[in-house]
């Protein structure tokens, strides 16, 4: 576990250093994310290292949303006024990725048989 956590932080370290150096409008962790990809694409190896660890991680992915539900609580009365503004900007977001969603999909299966 100690292995996997120390190259998926070696690779959000990476993604950040560049997306710095070169100034990049992309997260440095989106970045690292695309290093990590490539770099199991290109060795095969890594890939058994990583995944056991990155499994378990995956397992207790809710635990992660636990500090920013938190955050959003302790700034509940700072934002008390602008609730209609998120709420339709929240709405708003899901209606467009579900429709770019559906699109990806449709323009994937264009011309397949669906299975019956």
């Amino acid at each position: 576990m100690l292995h996997t956590l120390a190259i998926l932080l070696l690779f959000q370290c990476l993604g950040e250093g560049v997306a710095f150096v070169f100034r990049l409008p992309v997260p440095g962790p989106v970045i690292g994310m695309l290093l990590l990809f490539a770099t199991l694409l290109l060795k095969p190896r890594l890939h058994a290292l990583v995944e056991p660890g990155a499994t378990e991680l995956l397992r207790h992915l809710s635990l992660l949303f636990v500090p920013a539900g938190a955050g959003v609580v302790a700034v509940g009365a700072s934002i008390g006024g602008q609730w209609p503004a998120l709420l339709g900007a929240l709405a708003g977001g899901t209606l467009v990725t579900l429709a770019l969603t559906a699109a990806v999909l449709r323009a994937l299966t264009r011309g397949k048989a669906p299975d019956a």
